[in-house]
């Protein structure tokens, strides 16, 4: 009778530290950076750790419960949730002071830090040297250096152009447009006020540079010039026909034909005799 007793509480036993054992087990944590699993009993604390190599003031750390769905555990620098009332963050890591069942599942750490940032180099200038008044007229400026990107600026005679012309000087030409994200300065009408040096320059948030100056002169179509063109053409033609008058009055086309015409009568006459002749003695 001892002995069956004894027998049935080592298994008592056994089955209360195998339930222990699930129970211990069923609320771990699993950090899926370094696939690690953290067990921790409830109530107790528990350490999620997240080693990243390099640790910078301006690198950003987000903590995530995955499941379903994915919730925030750490997020813009603050615990979310349950979180804030119970837990602490020690560098990366996360120390929960009183873990529930609730806690339990897969956590990932997430470390991104920003690129290297890097100032504009001298952007490249694309300025027409002239231009007709009231043609389309475009401006280029380009930096492929800058990190973050660049914004553009215009400058006229050093002078900076205003994004929307409008709320400048009336006496400025209002008919451009300026973008400052892809650096172009488009003139829809293009004017005799817009002749000038532009200049371009590129900025972010580490420097800025500017290319150099270049002018761009606006002309009016030249109405004289075109006139005088049409005049030399017309001229030209009329001296052409009066050259081919001149050659038929004196009669060189009629020299020429007359000259044809003798040519072809003594070719005629040469083959009629030949002909005669052949004759003559195939008859003999």
């Amino acid at each position: 009778m001892a002995r069956r007793s004894r027998h049935h509480l080592l298994l008592l036993l056994l089955r209360c530290l195998v339930v222990a054992l699930d129970y211990h087990k069923a609320y771990g944590f699993s950090a899926s950076k370094d696939h690690q699993v953290v067990t921790a009993i409830e109530y107790q604390e528990a350490i999620l750790a997240c080693k990243y190599p390099k640790k910078t003031v301006s690198s950003r750390l987000e903590w995530k419960k995955l499941g379903r769905g994915v919730s925030f555990v750490y997020y813009q620098q603050a615990l979310q949730g349950d979180f804030k009332d119970r837990a602490e963050m020690i560098d990366f890591s996360i120390r929960i002071k009183n873990v529930t069942r609730n806690d339990a599942g897969k956590y990932r750490c997430e470390v991104s830090a920003p690129s290297e940032q890097v100032a504009p180099a001298v952007p490249s200038c694309e300025v027409p040297s002239s231009a007709l008044r009231g043609t389309v007229v475009e401006l280029r400026c380009q930096d492929k250096e800058g990190n973050p990107a660049p914004e553009y600026m215009w400058f006229k005679n050093g002078v900076p152009l205003l994004e929307n012309p409008k709320l400048g000087s009336q006496i400025t030409n209002s008919s451009y447009t300026m973008n400052p994200k892809s650096g172009t300065l488009q003139f829809n009408t293009v004017s005799k006020m817009d002749s000038g040096e532009y200049s371009c320059e590129a900025r972010n948030s580490v420097g800025h540079r500017r290319c150099p100056g270049k002018r761009m002169q606006v002309d009016d179509l030249n109405i004289s010039g075109i006139i005088a063109a049409v005049v030399i053409v017309v001229l030209v033609i009329s001296v052409c026909g009066l050259g081919v008058c001149y050659a038929q009055r004196k009669g060189y086309f009629s020299k020429e034909t007359s000259f044809q015409k003798s040519s072809s009568a003594s070719k005629a006459t040469t083959m009629s005799e030949n002909d005669f002749k052949h004759t003559k003695s195939f008859i003999i």
